[in-house]
């Protein structure tokens, strides 16, 4: 069992305790209750230039704890002020320390749209990040089925949610342009094992059509691996150590951006 595994099946487990207090019925009726979203996060990714996603996280499994001390409201306001498109907030509680309330309280207090980062294996999760005032999900082609990412694209349409398709290989590629998918993000991390490969996003790109937003995830620690994928022709980076262990985040971006 890989690490992804462990994990989707820990979250399966949460999501039916969720069930148990809140059940599907309740959380589906509420997320149709709200206004329905406008895709704000796939419209901060479509800019003509280079969009960077920051992402609020405790810990990581390959990592262990990031931020012992986390005060992630100040965080997702330093991403905000030093300029970020969009902010990803981690809720995955075991391996991620995440919690349901920061990105609740997040998407409240900041302007940009904010992604719900887990691990979606119940079309449950969704109606939660509507609730909780996600502007976007992410849905893990490894862990889904082909009916399963499917069924759950056309439940973030329903509600204006927009969904980062996340693929590791070329095979994952194909299953997410069949599904819909109008935003992919290529992990250069292997999610099975942890390691990185930064050549990831280079492989994949031509297997990715033009229309469809392309986010490259992980690895990026200086202004020369941006300008790598940048030279790509990708939308947006996705950034979460480096300036998780950032004092300055602001002078940390711009040096990312190369200013």
């Amino acid at each position: 069992m890989t690490i992804l595994d462990e994990i989707a099946e820990n979250t399966k487990r949460r999501v039916a305790e969720a069930k148990e207090k809140i059940s599907l019925e309740e959380v589906k009726k509420k997320a149709y209750k709200l206004p329905k979203g406008d895709f704000k996060f796939e419209k901060a990714l479509a800019k003509p230039e280079l969009s960077f996603i920051l992402e609020c996280k405790k810990a990581s499994p390959s990592k262990g704890v990031i931020a012992g001390n986390f005060p992630y409201l100040d965080i997702a306001k330093d991403y905000e002020k030093a300029g970020c498109d969009a902010i990803s907030v981690l809720t995955e509680p075991k391996w991620f320390l995440g919690k349901n309330k920061y990105l609740q309280e997040i998407a409240r207090e900041v302007s940009v749209p904010v992604l719900r980062k887990d691990f979606t294996v119940d079309e449950y999760m969704i109606y939660e990040a509507k609730i909780l005032h996600a502007s976007a999900v992410l849905l893990i082609v490894a862990i889904l089925s082909e009916e399963q990412l499917k069924k759950y694209l056309n439940i973030c349409n329903e509600l204006g949610l927009s969904a980062i398709v996340e693929i590791h290989d070329e095979t994952e590629a194909e299953i997410a342009i069949k599904a819909g998918a109008r935003i992919i993000g290529v992990n250069n991390r292997n999610l099975k094992d942890f390691t990185v490969d930064m050549d990831n996003t280079r492989k994949l790109r031509d297997k990715i059509p033009e229309n469809i937003l392309l986010v490259s995830e992980s690895g990026m620690k200086c202004a020369e691996d941006i300008k790598k994928v940048k030279s790509m022709g990708i939308n947006a980076v996705l950034i979460g150590e480096t300036l998780m262990r950032a004092e300055n985040k602001k002078e940390t971006l711009m040096k990312l951006k190369g200013r």
